[in-house]
């Protein structure tokens, strides 16, 4: 008898059900991220410096490429997706209008941005075939990545997210066996790079078929959802563009006046950094879908944001302290070459601890259907660089790490007061045709 009113209590039913779901997350992503990380050491004790630093070129390239696809199209999906999530046909049709964009909006972000990653690797010594190689082999981590994004939202929207721990398994054990069999043989850029998109191809397609049970993909694409989600992108695009520049600054102002030695360093401590992808994708899979489903009732959201900000900012300062206590058996994990680098370790998991913080919250009101105007983003961003540039001296990679700081602290503040502001005035924008922006 006690054991069933125990089961049937709400409180315990919702403990149970977040337990559930924080244990299948959780655990498929420390095996991720696991396996991530030592993909990512392997990418760093084998490549020779001079090719790690291309290879930092050439990723942070392909996070720029894939953060100007997007534009805000997949927070624009996930933003109509929540509308009719329940709906197969309807959410079938945003997701097949999200991919018509994305496909255009890939297309001309290799445009553009292929001529200067060429630039940039010519200018760190290598040659025009490597120059040539790296680019194009960016290409199937790109795509893949671009349509995985859309490809989970209808698990997201439905909690199904055991098969989006499996694909990101399978994923993760595929990198590292192709990785293991080629970058010993082959200690080049271009190979290492190769290895990370290719294996994404054949688990795309098996979670598209997942994904199939709860959207129709054999829908058309829709003008009037289509205004919808550009009307996101108008607003986000503007602010992704300067987010390119700025959160990439500390490695475009290394490889534009620093040298090929100082790239290699701040690639590898950003990939320790890599631990906090963990969180990333508990709070992407968890906390943010449930959040853009809660009904527009201004006190729930109020303390549901409330406490999701409490909580990242105890997370943050346990992880830095863990850094700050032991960071040369930390620092042991990148090798000998970069035992020195201790202060710029704990700088560099600062800043990350804030780009955390700062892009959860912008994630979270933005799956909302808010969109902060670009002028005024964009406006406190270049503010917070220039000051950043007039107040710290960044010849130094311990420099540029503080002006990462500094930015980041801006950028939380920004993010969060824009969140709790827009949540204070949500009676407002209920009885108003179209979102409010200040």
């Amino acid at each position: 008898m006690l054991v069933q009113r125990i089961y049937t209590n709400l409180i315990f039913a919702k403990v149970f059900e977040w337990g559930k779901l924080i244990t299948i997350v959780g655990s498929a992503q420390i095996l991720v991220q696991a396996i991530s990380l030592i993909s990512g050491i392997l990418v760093i004790r084998l490549l020779p410096t001079h090719e790690y630093a291309l290879y930092t070129l050439a990723n942070t390239m392909l996070g720029t490429m894939s953060l100007l696809a997007d534009g805000g199209i997949s927070t624009g999906v996930m933003s109509q997706g929540g509308k009719v999530w329940q709906d197969h046909e309807k959410l079938g049709t945003v997701l097949v209008t999200g991919f018509d964009l994305r496909k255009k909006f890939a297309i001309i972000c290799i445009l553009i941005a292929f001529p200067i990653l060429i630039y940039l690797l010519r200018h760190h010594g290598a040659s025009w075939l490597m120059s040539l190689l790296i680019p194009v082999s960016l290409i199937p981590a790109f795509f893949t990545g671009l349509s995985n994004n859309l490809i989970q939202i209808p698990l997201k929207l439905q909690q199904n997210i055991t098969p989006l721990q499996k694909n990101q398994v399978e994923v993760s054990l595929s990198r590292l066996a192709m990785l293991g069999l080629t970058i010993f043989v082959f200690p080049w850029t271009f190979v290492a790079i190769l290895a990370a998109g290719v294996p994404q191809i054949w688990t795309n397609r098996r979670l598209f078929n997942v994904s199939s049970r709860y959207a129709d993909w054999n829908q058309m694409p829709d003008i009037a959802i289509k205004k919808e989600i550009l009307f996101v992108v108008k607003r986000i695009l503007p602010g992704a563009v300067y987010y390119c520049l700025s959160s990439q600054i500390t490695i475009w102002l290394i490889s534009i006046f620093g040298s090929t030695a100082a790239v290699a360093q701040m690639g590898a401590l950003s990939r320790l950094a890599i631990v906090l992808n963990l969180f990333s994708v508990l709070f992407g899979t968890l906390i943010s879908p449930r959040f853009s489903r809660l009904p527009s009732n201004r006190e729930l959201l109020l303390r549901r944001f409330l406490q999701i900000h409490f909580g990242l900012l105890l997370l943050c300062l346990f992880i830095i302290s863990i850094v700050w206590l032991f960071p040369t058996e930390v620092l042991w994990i990148l090798g000998k070459d970069y035992s020195n680098l201790t202060k710029e370790l704990i700088l560099s998991i600062v800043g990350s601890c804030l780009g955390l913080i700062s892009g959860s919250a912008f994630t979270i009101y933005s799956n909302r259907g808010y969109a902060m105007n670009p002028v005024i983003s964009i406006g406190i961003s270049v503010a917070a660089i220039v000051c950043g540039i007039a107040l710290i001296d960044v010849s130094s990679l311990r420099g540029i790490f503080l002006l990462n700081i500094f930015i980041g602290v801006v950028e939380v503040i920004k993010h969060v007061l824009y969140g709790f502001l827009q949540i204070l005035m949500i009676d407002n924008i209920t009885k108003a045709s179209s979102k409010i922006q200040i």
